[in-house]
């Protein structure tokens, strides 16, 4: 049995959906006589490239022709659909990419077409012939014979050679929408005697990111598995797919700040057999959505999604604040990152929920930036008034601005938080400011006590001459602003020596030899010592 992306592959320039520009320029270079030596076709996978390279060669070579509407039915005509006609060839050129491919073409071009007017050279993924390939080829494409057409197709326009394209009408194809998606699967359905209700067909189209052939594929895979008679359960389990509904879902929990309840969600996709990476990328898309409508103030005509989906977008942007989205997409990028180097992507898509949901649990300077943005928005900061403490915010009243002369209040941190980020956030902060000199000589310290706006910073008995160091303005100055870069809070410092193992503090040493001088500058500063010249 033929395949349902071959039997229903458009055979017209009507049947073509979506590349609209494409085919009125075509249609007008065939009617007007104005057909070009090379076309270079460049496009995301399955959008009709080499379908519409096959009906261009119908259009030249059509009994009737050349003509824009080809008949389908002459011997020309039925044997390019067929992929059977002589003076049509069609080279992967992902297997024949090397010089002498090349060589071969040129010495079988200045051979007339057997019964059509051109003989017509469909090479796929060229981008993938070698430059000493392209470069034989240029002068083939520049000047070519006149029964000779080029039709280049390509998912990656920038791996061609600028002098190629430059010989080169190029046409850049789109990704269909997924309403034309779904309308082309509809028919499939219907002329195959597939039952399969409008939900589904959209998940088909969905999944299948604007390829036709990938949509097609799935819909041919699903009426095998399910007897003629998809259902949206059918199309979840087998593609992997997530209903928009789950997305929406989790994106409420999110606002909701229900930790509890997002990491529940997450472990009942998980149980459901959700493929959650598929769930990572899902959600960034509809992140993505949301990001765009709150900052267009509309739901571009782009999307592919549906009318409900856009009203339901434009109520969600308004209910999950910006910072929020951006926070989100920037955690879900490193689930992504791990996805991609085999790891298993369910720990960081957690993580990022916990996060998003609970900012105070995440030290970073990116969280307390989040943070403090929060506070800007925050509901009662106009007035003073503490914010209410019910964590639903999509029953709240619009939030007032908080003028810019109010200064807003430091977060609140504890004594165990510090101790915890000292080696992972601030001490690459103090790096930043102050380098590894600085950094280096902090990093045997640690908070030992938060009295106030007071942090105590503590060396052991054995680094006084570090303690010395660390005491002199400029470091403190560093070390004061990277607590701030993490914390939000300026904190004064205080400099301490601890007790040694005895419970007893270190008597103070005396004057340090040569030898301890000459071992704590290469130390600290990373200094080698060189011999007499």
């Amino acid at each position: 049995m033929t395949a349902l992306y071959r039997k229903y592959r458009p055979q017209t320039f009507d049947e073509v959906i979506g590349q609209e520009a494409v085919v009125r320029t075509l249609r007008n270079a065939i009617t007007a006589g104005q057909v070009r030596q090379a076309y270079l076709f460049a496009g995301p996978r399955g959008t009709g490239k080499t379908s519409l390279a096959r009906i261009l060669a119908k259009g030249l070579n059509c009994a009737q022709g050349p003509t824009a509407e080809p008949d389908g039915t002459c011997h020309a005509c039925v044997s390019i659909a067929a992929g059977t006609s002589l003076d049509v060839i069609e080279m992967d050129a992902a297997s024949q990419r090397g010089i002498d491919d090349i060589r071969e073409i040129r010495d079988r071009v200045v051979l007339q077409p057997v019964e059509g007017r051109y003989k017509v050279y469909i090479l796929d993924e060229a981008h993938q012939l070698t430059d000493a390939a392209w470069n034989a080829l240029l002068k083939l494409i520049e000047e070519p014979p006149p029964h000779l057409v080029f039709v280049f197709c390509t998912t990656d326009l920038s791996k061609v050679l600028p002098t190629v394209r430059s010989r080169c009408q190029t046409f850049v194809f789109q990704r269909p929408r997924l309403q034309d998606l779904a309308k082309r699967l509809r028919r499939i359905a219907d002329a195959e005697g597939i039952d399969v209700p409008d939900p589904a067909l959209a998940l088909i189209a969905r999944s299948a990111r604007g390829s036709f052939r990938d949509a097609e594929s799935s819909l041919d895979q699903l009426a095998s598995a399910t007897e003629g008679n998809v259902t949206v359960q059918a199309v979840l389990q087998l593609l992997g797919t997530v209903e928009e509904e789950a997305l929406f879902r989790l994106c409420d929990l999110v606002v909701d700040r229900d930790t509890a309840g997002a990491l529940t969600f997450v472990e009942d996709l998980s149980e459901q057999g959700h493929d959650l990476g598929r769930l990572v990328t899902d959600l960034i898309e509809h992140l993505r959505h949301l990001m765009l409508v709150q900052h267009m103030h509309e739901v571009p005509e782009t999307l592919p999604v549906t009318e409900e989906t856009r009203e339901r977008l434009r109520a969600q942007a308004n209910q999950l604040g910006e910072p929020a989205v951006v926070r989100l997409l920037d955690l879900l990028a490193v689930a992504v990152d791990d996805m991609r180097q085999g790891g298993d992507p369910r720990l960081p898509l957690e993580l990022a929920l916990v996060k998003v949901t609970r900012p105070a649990a995440d030290l970073s300077r990116e969280s307390v930036a989040f943070r403090l943005e929060r506070l800007e928005h925050a509901p009662g900061r106009a007035t003073g008034e503490p914010p209410s403490p019910e964590p639903n915010r999509r029953d709240a009243a619009p939030p007032e601005q908080t003028p810019a002369h109010e200064e807003l209040p430091a977060p609140d941190i504890a004594l165990s938080q510090l101790q915890e980020a000292w080696s992972r956030q601030v001490i690459p902060a103090v790096e930043e400011r102050g380098g590894i000199p600085t950094a280096s000589l902090l990093r045997e310290a640690h908070p030992a006590q938060l009295a106030g706006d007071t942090l105590t910073v503590e060396f052991p008995p054995s680094a006084q001459f570090h303690r010395s160091l660390a005491e002199d303005p400029k470091n403190a100055t560093v070390l004061a602003d990277a607590l701030y870069d993490v914390t939000g809070r300026r904190l004064a410092l205080a400099f301490a020596v601890g007790e040694d193992d005895d419970g007893e503090p270190e008597e103070a040493e005396g004057p340090a030899g040569e030898d301890a001088i000459l071992e704590l500058m290469k130390e600290t500063l990373d200094a080698k010592e060189r011999g007499d010249s």
